[in-house]
């Protein structure tokens, strides 16, 4: 079922909305409704926003639990800054895969108020200052002309939540259209993605051992294929293994109609990639 995803300065007010949201879909509309949120990863705030690598880890563990919930019955509502657009976007790639609407409600407050709320808090609940004053800075403000962040509900600190015009949005709107970058394809044989790996190794290492007897401007026999590596420049097994990395990646999406096809395909790509 739907997603809201909750996005606002530090102390701004999101979970207070959340659990306003959360109490009226349950009990207007008898659905199950899951909060997640930073509370359920029992993680020190200040600590995590203090290390880049660790705020990374904290967004993925969101978005994974977010993903584990989102089902056809139940309300996901996630409660965290969710102030990266390109977080954003990812999350609405999420929802699209999953073939379900989302919206966006955003609590705006000053950055002042924001700080006065902070200061009320319980230590052990407060962010530093200069924890604050950086997410702050950071944030990136929804806009509802991006479609990761529309529909987008914008609310002040003394509004009270549009619950049903949130509602429609939820339920009475079609899902945004699964995409080929969400959306799994069929594999073309129970052993494609062997064959796939097998194929493309052994025409990597083919190429990889013919540079040593070759130069720019021979055509390189690979195994299982017609078509021939033009071999225009050397290239090392770093590169070779980056472009065996896309390909697969492609090739996963857009699936051949046999195995037959991959080793040409596949020098095809090569001898493209390798003029660039």
């Amino acid at each position: 079922m739907p997603l809201i995803v909750m996005c606002g300065y530090p102390c701004s007010g999101k979970s207070r909305r959340a659990q306003e949201l959360k109490a009226y879909f349950e009990e207007s509309a008898g659905r199950k409704v899951h909060i997640v949120g930073d509370g359920g990863l029992d993680v020190e705030k200040n600590v995590v926003y203090a290390d880049s690598q660790k705020e990374k880890n904290v967004r993925a563990s969101l978005k994974a639990e977010v993903e584990r919930k989102v089902n056809r019955d139940d309300l996901v509502i996630l409660d965290s800054l969710n102030y990266i657009k390109g977080y954003r976007y990812e999350l609405f790639c999420l929802i699209k895969h999953a073939q379900t609407p989302h919206c966006l409600v955003y609590c705006i407050t000053s950055d002042e108020q924001s700080s006065l709320w902070n200061t009320d808090r319980d230590i052990a609940e407060r962010y530093t200052q200069d924890i604050f004053d950086g997410l702050v800075q950071r944030f990136e403000a929804p806009d509802s002309r991006n479609r990761w962040d529309n529909p987008l509900f914008t609310v002040l600190k003394d509004d009270t939540l549009p619950f049903e015009v949130i509602s429609d949005a939820l339920f009475k709107r079609k899902a945004p259209p699964p995409n080929q970058s969400t959306q799994s394809q069929p594999l073309s044989s129970a052993n494609f993605l062997y064959e796939l790996d097998k194929i493309t190794q052994d025409v990597l290492m083919a190429i990889f051992d013919a540079q040593k007897t070759s130069v720019p401007g021979d055509r390189i026999s690979v195994p299982g294929a017609t078509e021939k590596m033009e071999l225009t420049r050397s290239i090392n097994m770093a590169e070779l293994r980056k472009l065996r990395r896309q390909f697969i990646t492609y090739t996963k999406m857009h699936p051949a109609a046999n195995t037959g096809q991959i080793a040409n395909m596949f020098v095809q790509y090569l001898n493209k990639s390798s003029m660039k």
